[in-house]
């Protein structure tokens, strides 16, 4: 049954006002003692003319409702308070997720639409840092969020594979190449070299120059240049795979910026085509001031060399064309938010409405170790693999001494969710102090104890040894106050994910499994489960298998596996 609906149905009739404006402002209150769904009046005051107050009194005292559904309406504060009969919670939310069992929190609200996701996008030749872990995480999480949705979704991993960095690097390699074997640990010897190549930049501006010169030959296909930027490209892709096989993710393109160096002068002939290109001290780019960003887009540099925003550029023209796409959302930190304004700003010229509405930087917090910054051209950085190896290692000493097979298996379902979960448990927008110790806390608000919460559905299923089938199920025996909070959690599971999309923002997902398990942990230490009383047994059992798979399905969105055991 629809609450939302039917309360909103009931006001309008009394309001005159629509019940779809009704519905959009009926919330659930965060104190139980304020009802199961709550109608702020002050929304109707300037179109009613009246205080909230006396609003929320006389929708009382003339509204008609069904009794067996509300059972009471309450007036605080010019706030309307209804209460759901319990009976009724739990016969809708049985009959809710009896819809869809194993599929229960899908849908298909994004059929017939294409959303691709930019996410991860490491630059080769550097180490996969904690800073490129996010990104992953995050646009991961997205990726299985939306394609649960019906959403035809595409992830789309845009390699940093191009600019002066990479020309600094075949000048370090022309320097000190020699010195180092790179049979092994290759991706170490190429951050070493870079690192030491700044440092010289550093001291001396004619490098720096010479770098900026060997990139222009790079451009321009120099045999010597584009040889070694393809080993380059290779060592990296290497490494960078085996953290993406370890967090259990690929992608359905990797192309990366060096794939659009030969579509980058459409993009200029177009702009020049319709007067949007201006000199600037040599160089070529877009005044955005009639749309209110102050710095102009830079799109060609004064040698004649490209920059990043062009590349962007080519790609949404590229991206429009192959993909078609409703939403293109790029996820990446915040420190780029003045770039993708200039860029969404600039593709206004290139490609339809339809696509650069759905443009949309879905950006994240600094990430910063407790010492301070990270930075890969000062050296200081964590390296995932390390991270993700250590959180396995970490998890396998934990559950050694129990009795579970394939250990391995699980130290690494535990270690790998310990930190995807870590990355998502709060707000993407805010900063985080990366601390290793932290993110493998076993305890508390964490993904193995969700995960662990989980197992324990699996386990008292497997030990009744059987599922209920819900139309079997007498629910007058789950009115009791832990049954009733647990169900209206897991009755929300779709709405938790609609606002995820609405937000991108994983972590609603995540606070909520959070909620789900601690429900469950109460439910499970207040009611006996197994038991003489059939009719009990047997309803408790179906709200533990639908605890087990809100928690399972709530997890592998996020990009976490269920261990069977733990």
């Amino acid at each position: 049954m629809d609450f939302k609906g039917l309360i909103a149905e009931a006001i309008s009739n009394v309001t005159n006002i629509s019940k779809e404006e009704i519905k959009q402002f009926i919330e659930i209150p965060k104190e139980e003692s304020n009802g199961d769904y709550s109608f702020p009046c002050f929304r109707l005051a300037k179109e009613l003319k009246n205080s909230p107050v006396n609003i929320a009194n006389n929708i009382k005292e003339n509204i008609k409702i069904d009794e067996n559904v509300i059972s009471k309406i309450d007036v605080v504060n010019g706030y309307l308070n209804f209460y759901v009969s319990k009976e009724n919670i739990v016969k809708t939310a049985i009959d809710k997720f009896e819809s869809q069992k194993e599929e229960y929190g899908k849908s298909n609200i994004g059929e017939g639409k294409t959303v691709l996701v930019e996410y991860s996008s490491p630059n080769i030749a550097k180490p996969f840092h904690i800073g490129h872990l996010k990104t992953t995480i995050i646009g991961h999480a997205l990726y299985n969020i939306y394609k649960s949705q019906g959403f035809k979704t595409l992830g789309l991993n845009h390699l940093g594979d191009y600019g002066t960095q990479f020309a600094k690097l075949i000048e370090a390699y022309k320097r000190w190449g020699t010195e180092y074997d790179f049979s092994e640990n290759a991706i170490d010897k190429l951050a070493d070299m870079y690192v030491r190549i700044n440092n010289l930049c550093s001291e001396d501006e004619n490098v720096l120059e010479e770098c900026r010169e060997t990139f222009k030959k790079l451009e321009d296909g120099d045999q010597y240049c584009t040889e070694l930027w393809n080993r380059f490209k290779e060592l990296s892709l290497q490494e960078f795979n085996k953290i993406y096989e370890l967090l259990g993710i690929s992608f359905d393109s990797m192309n990366g910026e060096a794939f659009y160096s030969d579509k980058m002068q459409e993009v200029i002939d177009i702009l020049d085509e319709k007067g949007k290109l201006i000199e600037s001290k040599g160089a070529k780019v877009v005044n955005l001031e009639d749309q209110g960003i102050e710095t102009p887009c830079i799109i060609q540099k004064a040698n004649g060399s490209s920059i990043y925003a062009t590349r962007d550029l080519a790609a949404i023209i590229y991206r429009s064309r192959t993909y078609d796409f409703d939403k293109c959302l790029y996820v990446v930190g915040e420190e780029q938010r003045l770039h993708f304004a200039q860029v969404f700003a600039v593709a206004k010229y290139l490609v339809d409405k339809k696509y650069t509405d759905g443009l949309e930087h879905v950006y994240y917090g600094m990430i910063r170790l407790p010492e301070g910054k990270m930075s890969s051209r000062k050296g200081n950085f964590v390296k995932v693999e390390d991270l993700l190896n250590e959180a396995i290692t970490k998890a396998r000493e934990i559950i050694e001494q129990r009795e579970i097979e394939n250990k391995d298996l699980v130290a690494k379902q535990v270690g790998i969710g310990a930190v995807i979960f870590e990355d998502l448990a709060e707000s993407r927008i805010k900063n985080q102090v990366f601390d290793l110790k932290e993110a493998l806390n076993f305890n508390g608000e964490t993904g193995p104890y969700i995960q662990y919460m989980a197992v324990r559905t699996k386990s008292v299923l497997e030990k009744a040894g059987y599922i209920p089938e819900a139309n079997t199920l007498n629910v007058n025996k789950a009115t009791d106050e832990s049954s009733i909070k647990l169900l209206k959690y897991l009755m929300n599971f779709g709405n938790i994910i609609i606002n995820t999309i609405e937000k991108n923002e994983p972590s609603i997902i995540s606070r909520y499994l959070i909620d789900v398990a601690k429900s469950y942990s109460n439910f499970y230490n207040q009611n006996k489960i197994l038991s003489d009383d059939k009719e009990m047994q047997d309803i408790r059992l179906y709200i533990t298998y639908m605890t087990k798979v809100v928690l399972t399905n709530g997890l592998n969105l996020l990009g976490i596996e269920v261990p069977d055991k733990m």
